[in-house]
């Protein structure tokens, strides 16, 4: 089969009990849409469930910061109930069904990995990164058209972003990973801002700080860190700090 796996020992799991517990939590969502369900859920459209689907996927990161297994176990279930919901309200408009969602992401991780289904040679976890680059703008370029840039989502948190905006040039070789080069971009956004502020011209100041924070998200990023964790970390550690003066600890 295409999914046999390479140097790896077999995924221990009960696949009748797996099916099952697809197949229960599927009958779910579909009682809870039909006759007779829950006058609330019959209600639900896209547009109200996805902000459920972006809170609950905020509720996993949550939980894999803390290291809670139990609390990530919980939280991906959340998670995954909001997508078989999505699915079931496509399948109700004759559109598709949560058996596509599975079948496509299936040949798309597949046709992603040629160097584990196919006969594509790999080095290095880099290698696999601008390989899949490379695959994924082949694959967008044919469906749109449009520069891989304009994959980014437009909803992502802005220093996610930037990240990302980052992460695709430099795939496509256009900005090589120079931290040197970054940093002294860094500099010259401080005292640009410097001169911004000195200046009291409020809207050179909002410029050039939005320039200074996407570059930091480039340095965040050649660093193999992501400057929307760094952030949301860093709003942790202020959250606590505040808190303990508020004790008077």
């Amino acid at each position: 089969m295409f999914l046999k796996r390479r140097g790896a020992s077999p995924v221990k799991m009960d696949l009748n009990r797996l099916s099952s517990a697809i197949v229960d939590l599927v009958k779910l969502v579909e009682r809870l849409r039909g006759p007779g369900g829950c006058p609330w859920d019959a209600e639900q459209t896209d547009d109200t469930i996805k902000i459920y689907l972006l809170e609950e996927a905020y509720e996993v990161l949550e939980a894999i910061e803390k290291s809670s297994s139990a609390d990530v176990c919980l939280e991906l279930g959340d998670l995954l109930f909001q997508v078989l919901f999505l699915a079931r309200l496509a399948e109700e408009r004759k559109e598709f069904d949560f058996v596509r969602v599975i079948e496509r992401i299936t040949e798309k991780m597949i046709r992603r990995h040629p160097h584990v289904f196919g006969e594509v040679r790999v080095e290095t976890a880099e290698d696999v990164a601008l390989n899949w680059a490379k695959i994924k703008k082949a694959e967008k370029g044919a469906l749109h058209g449009t520069s891989s840039l304009r994959s980014v989502p437009v909803n992502l948190p802005a220093l996610l972003s930037a990240h990302r905006l980052g992460e695709r040039v430099f795939r496509a070789g256009l900005a090589p990973p120079d931290t040197g080069q970054i940093w002294d971009g860094v500099q010259e956004r401080f005292e640009k801002l410097r001169t911004a502020l000195a200046e009291k011209d409020k809207d050179l100041v909002g410029e050039v700080m939005g320039d200074l924070l996407f570059d930091l998200a480039g340095l965040a990023r050649v660093w193999r860190l992501n400057a929307e964790d760094v952030l949301r970390l860093a709003n942790q550690r202020f959250l606590e700090h505040f808190e303990k003066k508020e004790k008077g600890d």
